[in-house]
C-alpha cells in the first residue's frame, strides 16, 4: 500500500473520533473500578442501553436538535439510576466478594443484551445529528480537505466532559473523598466518611457517563447488539493502559487504543487485534499498573 499523507491524517482524525468515545465510556469504568474495586462486566451493557434509551427517545420527539439533546439527558439519568440501583439492590452487599461481583454483572450483561436484542432486534440504529452538527468542516489535510463536524465536536465534547470531570476531583470536597477512597478506603471510613454513600454517587455517575457515550457514541458510528461487548473490552484495555484510578490514565489510554486501533484497522486489517493487544501486553510488561496507575 502506498504512503498517503492525506489518508493518514484522516485516519489519525478517526481514532481521535473513535478515543473520544473510548474515553467517556472508560472514565465512568475507572472511577468505579479504581474507587470501590468493582469490576463492573456489566458496564458496556450501561452503554447500550443508554444508547437504545436515548434513541427511543429522540424517536418519540422527532429528529430536532431539542430532542437530540433531551435524549442525552435521558440516557444519562436513565443510566445514572440503573447504576444506583445495581450498587444499592446487588453489588453493595458483596464488597470484597470480586469472583461473586464479577459473576453477577456477567450475568446481568447477558440478560440485558437478550432483553435489548428482543425489544430493538438486530436491526442498526442510529441518531441525526442535529442540523448545526451535521455537514463537514475545512481541514486542509483531510482527505477532500473537509472531515465531519459532528466528529470534531464530539473529540470536543470528551475533552469538556474530561475537564469537568477533572474539576470535580480536583477542586470539590466530593472529588477529595474520591481521591482519597482511591488510595484508602478503608482510613477513609475510619475517619467518619459514610463510604457506601460515595460508592453509590460514583456508581451513578460512571453509569450515567456510559449511557451519555452511548448516545453520543452512536450518533457519530451505529447502535447494533453486539456493541455492549466491544465498548465494555475496551474500557478495560483502556484502564489497564492507562492505570486504575487515574482519568489522566484513562485519557492517555484511550487516545493510544482509539488511534492504535484505527490505524490497525486501515493499514493491517487482519492483524488489527494484535496491535492494540500489543500495546497492552507491552504496557504490562514496563508499568504493570499502567502508565499512570499506582498501586492499589
Amino acid at each position: 500500500m502506498t504512503f498517503d499523507p492525506v489518508q493518514f491524517v484522516t485516519v489519525g482524525l478517526n481514532g481521535l473520533t473513535q478515543a473520544a468515545i473510548y474515553f467517556l465510556v472508560a472514565s465512568g469504568f475507572t472511577l468505579i473500578f479504581g474507587l470501590m474495586r468493582t469490576v463492573n462486566l456489566a458496564h458496556g451493557s450501561l452503554y447500550l442501553f443508554g444508547a437504545y434509551l436515548g434513541w427511543s427517545v429522540g424517536a418519540a420527539l422527532g429528529k430536532t436538535a431539542e430532542a437530540w439533546v433531551v435524549a442525552i439527558v435521558v440516557a444519562f439519568v436513565g443510566m445514572a439510576l440503573v447504576g444506583f440501583l445495581m450498587q444499592r439492590l446487588l453489588l453493595g452487599w458483596m464488597a470484597g466478594q470480586d469472583l461473586r461481583q464479577a459473576l453477577v454483572t456477567i450475568g446481568l450483561s447477558i440478560i440485558a443484551a437478550d432483553l435489548l436484542l428482543m425489544r430493538f432486534g438486530g436491526v442498526i440504529y442510529q441518531f441525526t445529528p442535529p442540523p448545526f452538527l451535521f455537514g463537514s468542516t475545512s481541514i486542509p489535510f483531510a482527505v477532500s480537505g473537509q472531515y465531519s463536524t459532528y466528529r470534531l465536536f464530539l473529540v470536543a465534547a470528551a475533552i469538556v466532559i474530561g475537564l469537568l470531570l477533572w474539576l470535580l476531583l480536583t477542586r470539590t470536597k466530593l472529588g477529595m473523598i474520591i481521591r482519597a477512597g482511591i488510595d484508602d478506603r478503608h482510613m477513609l471510613s475510619a475517619l467518619g466518611v459514610d463510604v457506601p454513600r460515595v460508592f453509590l454517587l460514583v456508581f451513578a455517575l460512571g453509569a450515567g457517563l456510559a449511557g451519555l457515550a452511548g448516545v453520543l457514541g452512536g450518533s457519530a458510528l451505529s447502535i447494533s447488539p453486539g456493541e455492549d461487548a466491544r465498548y465494555l473490552l475496551s474500557s478495560l484495555v483502556v484502564v489497564i493502559v492507562g492505570g486504575m484510578g487515574s482519568l489522566g490514565g484513562v485519557a492517555i489510554g484511550a487516545v493510544i487504543v482509539g488511534v492504535a486501533e484505527q490505524y490497525g484497522n486501515f493499514y493491517w486489517p487482519y492483524y488489527a487485534p494484535l496491535v492494540t493487544f500489543g500495546i497492552m501486553a507491552a504496557v504490562l510488561a514496563l508499568r504493570p499498573h499502567g502508565l499512570r496507575g499506582r498501586p492499589a
